[in-house]
């Protein structure tokens, strides 16, 4: 994922007011060990921060150290930033390099007045602002362990309200509260009972959209603003074993599928009601799309594969979902892997349900949504032990032909000329051969190459439903949104008329489901730049409705 570019300068630095009931808390409700602190800039880690929050007779003090890279290519030997007890700032110091010239700042706050003291490169200057009694210090380099106080500051504040900020030396702005949310992170030694709260930086010029969250103490976890591709994580956060549950049960359990050489990480989610003694239940094994999908398949804020396990654990079976290898709490490696490989993970995830006691071996459906039902699939047709396959939002045109079809929508909504828009759709197919059969990479840009040049796009491009059908002897439902502008709803018809040629004809249906999209939500347009603005974040009842009846009446 990514390349470099350069944060736009701003760091909340704190100096905050915290409301009396908060410092009221006592010794020990915010304070806690040291964090460290991991700082990303389009998901490649660009430095570290360790900082600590101490309290004395004095008050409250913030100190960290740090580093971060070029272009950044800043240290902090010393940062430190000191309140009272009641959280009124009293002094902002910074000792260290920005650019690579030595920097240090040293302000003092008196009321409504900041003075700093700036050495840069050997140069001193001095200014003299008058800023809010309850504004927050702000260093214009990246260092965020003084979040700390900002992360205190929202625990009592509203939405709508603004904490006043200052930009040392130089201007006032403001951080604007929005709505907070209750959200569970689980790392390797806990489950972290977090807030995430929306906020909005008001620069002069400019307004920076972000979330921040802490845990149950208040702490900072971390920082994200989207626009400037940047995040600054906890280390326990920040940890490829952490993930974020987005849907809970009661008597959900964590899970370790062994695998090929590794094991799978995974929620196994139980029916409310417990099955009669010594009764097994059917059970469902789900299977996330492409890309570095989690157990819960989170896509703009929806966890598609969470919600479809809560509800058809809810209808009384046993639903496994789990992390796909290499992500998350899983092991293994999926920059070796394709659609074959993801298969053996799910046949691992099936045998594990039929050597449960409380599985019934013989009644173990297997679905998939968008490429996962591709997987799926191949899962079934190699699988005797897997009794059903569900298929949502699956192509059933080869993947070549779907990515073509993809880009070619894409286009469509440009504006282009016909010269141009027929030289990309030539330069999509000369890569599809390159992957396809290893020649021709002459004739593709080299920066194209690297992205595309994988075992998992290669067995895209080459899958063909048509190939893998005949041998897919189990019963099958074929879910497809009309409103999906990914997968087209065509591809229904074709898994349909696949299907229905199959020796013996075993049984298939096809629920299409009007106004839902490729992330099996309402939607009103379909599109891809929508997602993100979409009121409802929960798949389609009548996705959920169609897949239980069908389970029940199948398994």
């Amino acid at each position: 994922m990514p390349s470099f570019h350069c944060i736009r300068p701003f760091a909340v630095i704190a100096a905050l007011a915290l409301a009396p009931s908060v410092a009221a808390q006592g010794r020990g409700a915010l304070e806690g060990t040291q964090s460290n602190l991991t700082i990303f800039v389009k998901n490649m880690p660009i430095g570290t921060e360790q900082v600590n929050l101490t309290r004395t007779a004095d008050g409250w003090t913030i100190s960290s150290t740090g580093r971060l890279a070029p272009p950044v290519d800043s240290i902090a030997r010393r940062l430190e930033v000191r309140y009272t007890q009641d959280w009124r700032p009293r002094e902002f110091m910074f000792d260290g390099t920005a650019r690579g010239s030595a920097q240090t700042i040293h302000t003092v706050v008196d009321g409504t007045t900041a003075t700093s003291d700036v050495t840069t490169a050997g140069e001193h200057s001095q200014k003299t602002d008058t800023i809010d009694a309850n504004a927050v210090l702000v260093l214009t380099n990246t260092f965020f362990g003084p979040f700390e106080a900002v992360a205190a500051r929202l625990r009592t504040a509203a939405v709508g309200s603004d904490i006043p900020a200052f930009a040392v030396p130089t201007a006032s702005f403001a951080i604007r509260v929005g709505e907070t949310h209750a959200e569970q992170i689980q790392t390797t030694a806990r489950l972290i009972s977090a807030r995430r709260t929306e906020i909005k930086l008001v620069l002069p010029g400019a307004a920076l959209d972000g979330n921040i969250w802490t845990d149950e103490a208040g702490r900072f976890i971390r920082l994200s603003i989207p626009i400037q591709s940047l995040e600054v994580v906890r280390e326990d956060v920040a940890s490829v074993a952490a993930r974020s549950v987005a849907i809970s049960r009661a008597n959900d359990e964590s899970i370790r599928i062994p695998a090929n050489g590794f094991v799978l990480a995974g929620t196994l989610s139980r029916p409310t009601e417990a099955p009669p003694a010594g009764g097994r239940l059917p059970a469902v094994v789900l299977v996330g799309g492409s890309g570095p999908t989690d157990r819960d398949e989170t896509i703009a804020g929806i966890p598609i594969l969470g919600q479809i396990a809560d509800a058809i654990a809810g209808a009384g079976f046993m639903v496994v979902r789990y992390d796909k290898r290499g992500i998350g709490q899983s092991g293994g490696r999926s920059e070796s892997a394709g659609l074959a490989d993801y298969s053996e993970d799910v046949r691992a995830a099936v045998k594990f349900l039929s050597d449960r006691k409380d599985v019934d071996p013989k009644r173990i459906a297997v679905i998939g949504h968008s490429e996962g039902g591709a997987v799926a699939m191949i899962a079934a047709s190699k699988d005797k032990r897997i009794a059903a396959v569900g298929l949502l939002a699956t192509n059933g045109v080869s993947g070549a032909e779907l990515v073509l079809a993809q880009q070619t929508h894409a286009l469509d909504r440009l504006q282009l000329s016909p010269e141009e828009r027929q030289a990309k759709i030539d330069l999509q197919k000369r890569i599809h051969e390159a992957v396809l059969t290893g020649k021709g990479w002459d004739q593709v840009p080299p920066e194209l190459r690297k992205p595309v040049d994988t075992p998992e796009f290669q067995s895209i491009l080459s899958n063909d439903p048509a190939k893998v059908m005949p041998d897919v002897r189990q019963p099958i439902l074929i879910v497809q949104g009309e409103l999906d502008k990914t997968v087209d709803p065509s591809n229904a018809d074709r898994l349909d008329a696949l299907a229905k040629k199959r020796k013996n004809q075993p049984p298939v249906e096809v629920a299409k489901i009007p106004g839902v999209n490729h992330l099996l939500v309402p939607a009103k347009t379909g599109e891809t730049d929508e997602y993100g603005s979409l009121p409802d974040k929960h798949v389609s009842t009548a996705v959920t409705q169609a897949l239980v009846e069908w389970l029940k009446k199948t398994l």
